[in-house]
């Protein structure tokens, strides 16, 4: 009797233990219970963007970064292979608004590296464009010009001497995210991710049409 009542207080202790216990969407809040249904409250009703979101998957899935050599606008054979990843999964998501951000080094005054910034976004903007993506889907051209320098440093830096493209919002905005553009997005690619491709080739239905082992 005495192990009974033992064992029933630990089970009941145990029960009372939530430490290791995760809920549905605890990773987006770290695990403190209840953040899940606040954070899922706060994106239904628009109170947090999605834009923070795509923006995050755009920079994980490819380069948003193109470098230039000093001076130049010019974009070599790499970063046109960038920005044509770019231009795929831009492509994929025609409700979303980009914007690219020019930056130099710290080599010159702060007004041309300035014009020098604006022109190298504009740059990757064109070439964008060459691609198929419209003009009204990049809502603005940025110079950081110096500014925002990677490397600290007064020299030629090539990492400094680049473009940045990001996720900025949606084509139209809705006071409901998760009922307007962001809406399709998911649901778009909600069916499509149930399309499997068969990979069951050279099959002869005749080898099946008379038994045998």
């Amino acid at each position: 009797m005495k192990f009974l009542l033992a064992t029933t207080a630990l089970i009941a202790l145990a029960a009372c233990d939530t430490s290791s216990y995760r809920e549905a969407g605890a990773v987006v809040d770290k695990g403190h219970f209840g953040a899940a249904t606040v954070n899922n409250t706060a994106i239904q009703t628009g109170e947090q963007s999605f834009v923070i979101q795509l923006a995050s998957r755009f920079a994980e899935e490819v380069p948003s970064t193109v470098n230039f050599a000093f001076d130049s606008t010019s974009l070599d054979q790499q970063s046109r292979t960038v920005l044509r990843q770019q231009a795929v999964w831009i492509n994929q998501f025609p409700e979303v608004t980009f914007r690219v951000y020019g930056h130099t080094d710290a080599v010159g005054s702060s007004t041309y590296n300035y014009n020098l910034g604006l022109r190298r976004a504009k740059a990757v903007v064109k070439y964008l464009g060459s691609q198929g993506i419209s003009r009204s889907r990049l809502e603005a051209i940025v110079s950081e010009g110096e500014t925002q320098p990677l490397i600290v440093s007064q020299g030629r830096e090539l990492e400094n001497r680049r473009t940045v493209t990001e996720v900025s919002g949606f084509v139209q905005r809705h006071p409901t995210i998760l009922d307007g553009k962001y809406g399709q997005v998911v649901y778009r690619e909600y069916v499509e991710s149930a399309t499997g491709q068969s990979t069951l080739t050279g099959i002869n239905t005749s080898d099946y049409s008379s038994g045998g082992s």
